[in-house]
């Protein structure tokens, strides 16, 4: 069984030599870019690295980070180990270039996480200490990405239908039974999705099955088949249009784009909710010189760093 609480290089992460396909990540994950600039290829979305860049993975996400290279100190736990510290792991930070007094304060409680993982034996008093730690790194950045604007009712809506999607969407992708099991209106559904999102309810729950199926393409060598029959889709044809549909190209190209030097399905503009577990469209472009992406829309640096990725 792994540790509850670890710490590695970035390069322990990569399944393959070179990162030559992206991986799912097991684990929840705060990587700090110590060395180097490069880009991170997080669920299809390039985010520049330098020293002092935090990103936040979560479990399920695909990663990969090739061409330029750089360096990086992992933090990797499993989500028992924060019970009870009040610590919320649904954050909506997935990028964050750190300055100033919170690079200072983040870089050091990295580090001594990192000797304290090495220095002491498995014991009750040594993971008493790492939780500790990674509750005040986690407390930390919070304080420093809390949005302070007043929330709506539409966003606590919006925030337990996402929760509820994440449960539901290999089952179900009626808008229907969600509102049903959240004990509240399709309509509301709806009017809470668009003031938060800008997208429809149905249109929500079928990213984030497109995500998730585009996680499997990119990161498994499953049978496309089965990846349409873990989704709830009885026949691949009706998987591979939903697909197309929703990202551009059919299952079978996307797949074979996943070797290719540098990332080449990116979202075309910034999700009005994280990443996350949930994802936000993504749609696959052509790529030019050499195999770099060409990137539609997307920002010289990525959102996160005012506090959404």
């Amino acid at each position: 069984m792994p540790d509850e609480i670890a710490t590695f290089a970035l390069a322990d992460l990569s399944g393959s030599p070179g990162w030559r396909r992206p991986v799912i990540v097991e684990r929840e994950l705060l990587i700090l870019t110590t060395r180097g600039h490069g880009d991170a290829e997080l669920d299809f979305h390039l985010l520049p690295c330098r020293p002092g860049t935090l990103l936040r993975v979560r479990a399920g996400q695909v990663l990969r980070c090739a061409g330029r290279q750089f360096d990086a100190t992992v933090v990797a736990w499993a989500p028992e180990a924060l019970r009870g510290f009040g610590v919320e792991l649904d954050t909506p930070v997935t990028w964050r270039q750190l300055a100033g007094e919170d690079e200072d304060a983040v870089i050091s409680e990295v580090s001594q996480l990192a000797v304290d993982c090495q220095r002491h034996p498995d014991s009750l008093t040594a993971r008493a200490l790492l939780r500790h730690q990674l509750a005040v790194l986690l407390l930390r950045l919070a304080l420093a990405n809390a949005d302070r604007s007043t929330p709506r009712p539409e966003d606590e809506t919006f925030h337990r239908f996402r929760r509820e999607v994440e449960h539901g969407y290999p089952h179900t992708r009626r808008v229907e039974d969600y509102a049903a099991s959240l004990r509240c209106s399709v309509r509301t559904l709806t009017r809470a999705c668009l003031a938060v999102t800008g997208r429809s309810a149905k249109q929500v729950i079928d990213e984030r099955v497109a995500l998730q199926a585009g996680r499997l393409l990119a990161a498994t060598d499953q049978p496309i088949a089965q990846i349409g029959r873990h989704l709830g889709f009885s026949e691949p044809t009706n998987f591979g249009r939903f697909f197309t549909r929703e990202v551009g190209v059919s299952p079978g190209a996307f797949r074979a784009a996943r070797d290719q030097p540098a990332a080449r399905v990116v979202r075309p503009r910034p999700p009005a909710e994280p990443s996350g577990a949930n994802g936000g469209r993504f749609r696959a472009v052509g790529t030019t010189n050499g195999g770099h992406a060409t990137r539609r829309g997307s920002p010289s640096a990525p959102t996160g760093d005012t506090g959404r990725a």
